[in-house]
């Protein structure tokens, strides 16, 4: 389902119910320049770094337009966000030299297009499962997120890489 009607506000009326999108509220953050976790801007997303960093590197890559599936989406648009997504996923692996990568597109809490990004390492213990085994109570504990310093550090490696990848593929 596209929302047009509300653009990126972070509200929806879906069914007469007003419902709140996190996703859009982060993406309003990124348009007023408020969200630290941003990294950058493509046609089709913004990537912004997770909030929590369980999986150093954690990076997600939000659609700019409020849609919950991709079949959704016009054929064009659809092509360019994989490609855009493709793209910030390889950032993201040469940022952190990470073993194995991990992409999800779930949408079942937040109905909202977003990519998650996740670097694996050999040392994770839960390397050959989902990360989604973790408990939220491990992988969203105030221990894992960035100190300012940590995030700035991350931001930049990951758009240096992003900057690397748009010139080589021109």
């Amino acid at each position: 389902m596209y929302h047009s009607e509300c653009g990126t506000c972070g509200n929806h009326n879906i069914g007469g119910l007003i419902v709140s999108c996190l996703i859009c509220e982060r993406i309003e953050m990124i348009k007023q320049g408020t969200n630290p976790y941003f990294i950058a801007e493509l046609e089709t997303g913004y990537a912004v770094i997770g909030d929590h960093q369980h999986f150093k590197g954690y990076t997600l890559f939000l659609l700019r337009e409020h849609f919950t599936e991709l079949h959704f989406m016009s054929h064009e648009m659809k092509k360019k966000h994989l490609e855009e997504m493709s793209l910030v996923y390889e950032a993201v692996f040469n940022a952190f030299k990470p073993d194995k990568m991990n992409a999800e597109l779930l949408g079942n809490g937040d109905p909202h297009i977003h990519w998650h990004l996740f670097p694996r390492y050999d040392s994770d213990p839960l390397r050959r499962r989902p990360v989604w085994k973790l408990t939220k109570e491990l992988m969203f504990r105030d221990e894992v997120k960035p100190t300012s310093a940590e995030l700035s550090e991350m931001v930049l490696s990951v758009k240096t890489e992003i900057d690397k990848l748009i010139k080589q593929y021109k």
